[in-house]
């Protein structure tokens, strides 16, 4: 009899506890994927915005400023992280395929770090 289950906690992704079993389902696939970008997002907006913090601190509203920044910046890349994260399960699920959950971190993490070379080159090309 084949299980139905779904792994849907926060702890077992973060330590890719499936051992030995694979993502069956896309509601895993995305929420697995989506979880490593999320977290990964949140690591790279913490320290841009600590070093924020840091840089802008004789500023007179710089902390606002920050905060600002920090906080449109990560709900946009949560919100493109729920989409490309949905988009990478659909093609998984429509191909027929499993996904293994250290496929789902380097999906995850990847959606970050295509994020800030995008981002990085829009910015040099304004100068």
């Amino acid at each position: 009899m084949k299980d139905y289950s779904i792994n849907l906690s926060v702890q077992q992704v973060l330590s890719l506890w499936v051992h030995g079993t694979v993502l069956e389902h896309f509601t895993e696939m995305w929420y697995w994927v989506f979880l490593w970008a999320l977290f990964s997002s949140l690591f790279v907006h913490g320290a841009v915005g600590l070093l924020m913090l840091v840089m802008l601190q004789r500023h007179k509203q710089g902390r606002l400023i920050s905060f600002i920044l920090v906080s449109v910046g990560f709900l946009a890349s949560v919100t493109g992280g729920m989409i490309t994260s949905a988009a990478v399960a659909g093609v998984y699920r429509v191909a027929g395929k499993n996904m293994a959950p250290l496929e789902a971190l380097v999906f995850g993490v990847g959606q970050t770090v295509l994020a800030i070379i995008i981002s990085v080159s829009r910015i040099l090309a304004t100068l």
